[in-house]
């Protein structure tokens, strides 16, 4: 089972370096993945719940200037707030800038007001975030838009998608075109029952099951908790370890912690 990292994308005033300083710790540590989360407008104060103060695709490029092993992904990006032509050249710079490290995790949003605000449609979400991400693979299959437009850079292989949400829509989307699933919030058996509808629905292709979770008190129980994660069929456990301050030290007891 690997470990993965939420870096803390909360405060307002965090330093701008901050994410990159702890990307480049869980790198040295040997996590395999570090996320960012979106939001565009959320629902009340960024706190502990929401994430997304620094955009994280623009971040990311910055962390990938610092880092070299460590693969960096959005945890996820809601992708029907984004324009889908814009998002698709965001995310094969990014692909390239990272040097193929960069997995895109996507959701369809669950926070109406926050579409309200920006103008997009929350009933059509589902439908949007299909069709953006299957013109995505068009344009980076064949360099060309719907009306002959060309399109660069191409990534050099397919941009890895992980679908993030609990829902049977997004195992089903999971299913169909992810590389991963990622869930949000669930205990580890009933993220052991969803993880076991994905690969029923998966049939023969192989679709990593990622456990999201939050920092326990100690790192002893963090570890434990990762570990019934694992038991319950999770390939990688995505820990959100709190606040900024205190993170190196909670990232080194678990990697510690965990073996």
């Amino acid at each position: 089972m690997d470990l993965e990292v939420v870096l803390p994308n909360e405060r307002p005033d965090l330093p701008p370096g901050r994410p990159a300083e702890l990307a480049r710790v869980a790198e040295d540590l040997g996590y395999r993945t570090a996320w960012l989360p979106d939001h565009l407008i959320p629902p009340g104060a960024f706190g502990d719940v929401f994430g997304g103060v620094y955009e994280p695709l623009v971040t990311l490029a910055h962390i990938a200037a610092l880092t070299s092993r460590i693969r960096l992904g959005t945890s996820v990006l809601i992708v029907p707030l984004r324009e889908p032509y814009a998002l698709a050249k965001q995310v094969a710079t990014l692909d390239r800038l990272a040097g193929h490290r960069f997995d895109l995790g996507v959701g369809t949003g669950w926070n109406e007001p926050e579409f309200a605000e920006v103008g997009a449609d929350f009933g059509a979400r589902g439908k949007r975030t299909d069709a953006t991400l299957d013109l995505l693979r068009e344009l980076f299959r064949t360099g060309r838009g719907p009306g002959g437009g060309y399109f660069e850079p191409r990534p050099a292989g397919p941009v890895p998608i992980t679908v993030g949400g609990n829902s049977v829509a997004a195992l089903r989307r999971a299913a169909r075109i992810g590389s991963a699933w990622q869930s949000a919030g669930l205990a580890p058996a009933d993220f052991g029952e969803r993880a076991a509808t994905l690969r029923a629905l998966a049939g023969d292709r192989p679709v990593r099951a990622t456990a999201r979770m939050q920092w326990r008190d100690d790192a002893g129980t963090t570890a434990g908790e990762a570990r019934a994660y694992r038991d319950a069929g999770a390939d990688a456990v995505a820990v959100h370890f709190g606040g900024e301050e205190g993170s190196e030290s909670r990232m080194r007891a678990l990697a510690a912690a965990a073996g």
